[in-house]
């Protein structure tokens, strides 16, 4: 456009230039006819070539005067296309912060892949995720970052068989006559709510927390006692973390026992908590140490434990009694060593750990509790992974893994000055193991089996000279088999059958079986 305007206003230049040339040339053909004296028709045809001359002015004005209005306007069209073409520019070039640009990569000499054209719809779509995510933003009291996660969980659930939780059984109970055996039902009491809050660097590490919290600390009275909870906390915990070491304190899982199977049929208590998994969330304080490279590291870790009561023992009041390892007035010491090779496609880990727990019961009798652990988990094949775990030992009970008297005893005195200190001394064993085949990303299979007892012989003396005699098992073992479907990576549907044996110290074991739906919606 601007040549062509160029070569109008030259050309009109030229019209003009040509037009006063001619003008000139006339005037001096007629100069000596000028000189003498004027005529009628001399001055007739001067007045002629004035007049076109002036026509002729005036045509050449009107156009300069367009070529200046469509030169302005071609300015104005020219400046628009610069700012659009500056602002493809400021895209592209932010673009080629995340992008690999066209050339070489540093350090291989190779060529890199040309930079990639980003489209104004792709633009839009980041800018709508940006918007999306600053109102989505959990906002906190100080100005360090807060995350909010959780697990909406549903569970509906048929039992065939007497169980001691209807919604979450844990041991198979006797049949009476006349007493109606299973039930069906559903709950909402295993959802879980968490936060996690990250802090400031101290002393080089970094800092954080987390908190989780369940609604299956017990049943509230009135009409929605069946299908709501009490809320109750599972994990509070702060961290420190270092590059190759970590410190832990608050109410956690025991390090020594890392491994959970994997159920939606059982989450506010883990599977196999009374077949041979190590679960109870205790006050903890540990040191984690990693060595070796990134890729196959070797990790020790050591803490002091503060572990449960024995949950035999309930009380109906508001006081909180020393348990017997808190009567000793010496901490539970506990040590584990691993070996963790992270792959992601094929990860493996293996450790091992030592709890000692020294006790004090009534009248000055002193016992000391210990446990030897062993954990794993590997893949046997692709898309396979197996994992378990191993103990024994005795005076643990306040670890988990146990079958317990799902009729506990309500005179606390009675329990603490002989029957605890005779079950403390009972040796016990157990553990569990999971094959996990993962089709995809969406479909998962699990099958797992556990168990958990105390020596028959043993306590069968314990309870022979306790009294009252409490029921207590003397073996727990519990198989189950899922699906689990995961539309979305928020969205999970699961399907479970579970089989559950519970050995009493005489007779023919309990059994019963439940078949479980489970719908999860993960945020």
């Amino acid at each position: 456009m601007m040549s062509r305007l160029r070569k109008t206003f030259v050309v009109g230049l030229c019209l003009v230039l040509g037009t006063l040339t001619n003008a000139g040339n006339g005037l001096a053909q007629n100069a000596p006819e000028a000189a003498a004296p004027a005529t009628n028709a001399g001055a007739g045809a001067q007045s002629l070539n004035g007049q076109e001359l002036n026509g002729k002015i005036e045509l050449l004005t009107r156009s300069l005067e367009q070529t200046q209005t469509e030169l302005a306007r071609s300015r104005s069209e020219i400046e628009q296309l610069r700012a659009m073409l500056g602002e493809v520019l400021k895209r592209m070039d932010a673009g080629a912060t995340v992008l690999p640009t066209q050339g070489t990569n540093a350090g291989t000499g190779e060529a890199a892949a040309p930079a990639a054209q980003i489209s104004q719809d792709d633009w839009d779509l980041l800018n709508a995720r940006v918007e999306e995510q600053r109102q989505t933003k959990v906002e906190s009291g100080s100005k360090f970052r807060l995350k909010l996660s959780g697990l909406a969980l549903f569970n509906a659930f048929d039992n065939a068989g007497n169980v001691d939780n209807l919604d979450l059984p844990s041991i198979a109970l006797p049949k009476f006559a006349g007493n109606p055996s299973g039930g069906v039902g559903a709950s909402v009491r295993q959802s879980i709510i968490g936060l996690t809050g990250f802090g400031p660097q101290l002393f080089g590490a970094r800092t954080s927390a987390d908190l989780q919290m369940s609604f299956y600390g017990g049943l509230p009275s009135g009409y929605t006692a069946t299908t709501s909870g009490i809320a109750n906390l599972r994990i509070a915990r702060i961290r420190f973390d270092w590059e190759n070491t970590s410190a832990i304190a608050g109410l956690d899982t025991p390090f020594f026992s890392p491994n959970m199977p994997t159920t939606y049929m059982s989450v506010a208590v883990p599977g196999f908590a009374s077949a041979g998994n190590l679960w109870v969330y205790t006050p903890t304080i540990r040191v984690e140490q990693r060595f070796g490279g990134a890729g196959t590291p070797f990790k020790l870790e050591a803490g002091l434990l503060d572990p449960s009561a024995n949950i035999n023992y309930t009380t109906t009041n508001n006081l909180r009694l020393p348990s017997p390892a808190e009567s000793s007035r010496i901490p539970t010491y506990a040590i584990r060593v691993s070996y963790n090779k992270k792959s992601e496609a094929r990860p493996a880990s293996f450790g091992v750990g030592g709890v000692y727990s020294p006790q004090e019961f009534f009248g000055n009798y002193h016992q000391d509790g210990w446990v030897a652990t062993a954990d794993w988990k590997f893949a046997l094949l692709p898309r396979t992974e197996l994992s378990g775990q191993f103990f024994t030992g005795r005076g643990i009970d306040g670890f988990g893994g146990l079958p317990q008297d799902p009729y506990p005893l309500q005179n606390q005195f009675l329990y603490t000055a002989l029957t605890a200190r005779l079950l403390a001394n009972v040796g016990v064993i157990g553990g569990w193991s999971q094959l996990k085949f993962r089709w995809n990303a969406q479909h998962e299979f699990n099958v797992a089996a556990g168990t958990g007892g105390r020596n028959s012989a043993g306590l069968r003396q314990a309870l022979g000279t306790s009294f009252p005699t409490p029921f207590i098992p003397a073996r727990n073992e519990m198989i189950f088999g899922n699906y689990i479907f995961r539309p979305r990576s928020d969205l999970l549907f699961s399907a479970e059958y579970r089989r559950l044996r519970t050995y009493e110290i005489t007779g023919s074991p309990n059994s019963a079986g439940q078949v479980g739906l489970a719908v999860g919606f993960l945020f």
